[in-house]
């Protein structure tokens, strides 16, 4: 598959929205197994069937459980589902104005021929920020389509951008990525990028952020 990376086209709009929202919901399955597979979550579930079984029936031992397991699913589900919709709603909405109209702004595909089509596998933007008197990129919007993966296309479109902002003499590209994305964070690793800050603040509540047990990592890579 010959794949080539080229800025963003308005007629790309439905097929990167339709990339955007796929790729961003792939991460609910991982969210909702890493969690629960943490020692704290398997000893809440363990305990759940042990109470409901003395204190009622194995009825209970199976229904606590699968509640308990239920809100953890929802958790996870809504905190990648609601950020699809706020994305939607906000700057994908206008991805010329929001990533095209400042010099130190883009925003890429990356596309292929199959079966005589060309189809969009690959997205990702950036920002110019100001700091004091430097300014830096900060990446956005990375998705790889399944189809993709392991091809070295994350490492190109993340190089593209590091490229892009060397060019404009920023001082270096930060971005943000979550716990539960560990391909990305080991890529981001072996292209330079060091851990700059750990945190939980999402648009989502936090009580929501804390029972799926997400953290977001800022990361950076100076230039």
């Amino acid at each position: 598959m010959q794949l080539a990376i080229r800025r963003y086209r308005p007629s790309d709009k439905d097929a990167v929205l339709s990339l955007f929202s796929i790729g961003i919901r792939e991460h609910i399955g991982p969210c909702f197994q890493n969690a629960m597979t943490s020692p704290l979550y398997l000893a809440i579930t363990l305990s759940l069937f042990v109470v409901g079984y003395l204190i009622s029936s194995v009825f209970a031992a199976v229904l606590l459980p699968a509640a308990w397991m239920g809100l953890v699913y929802y958790c996870c589900h809504e905190l990648y589902t609601g950020y699809v919709r706020e994305r939607l709603q906000t700057d994908m909405q206008d991805i010329v104005g929001n990533y095209l109209s400042k010099p130190g702004d883009c925003f890429w595909v990356a596309e292929a021929e199959v079966d005589g089509r060309t189809q969009i596998f690959g997205i990702v933007a950036v920002n110019s920020k100001q700091s004091g008197k430097e300014k830096h990129g900060e990446m956005f919007r990375m998705i790889v389509s399944q189809q993709c993966r392991r091809m070295g296309l994350g490492y190109k479109m993340t190089q593209t951008v590091i490229d892009f902002c060397k060019e404009r003499g920023f001082s270096k590209v930060v971005l943000e990525t979550s716990s539960t994305q560990m391909a990305a964070v080991a890529l981001y690793y072996k292209l330079g990028f060091s851990l700059a800050l750990l945190h939980k603040e999402t648009h989502a509540p936090f009580w929501l952020v804390l029972l799926s047990r997400v953290t977001i990592l800022r990361m950076e890579k100076h230039l």
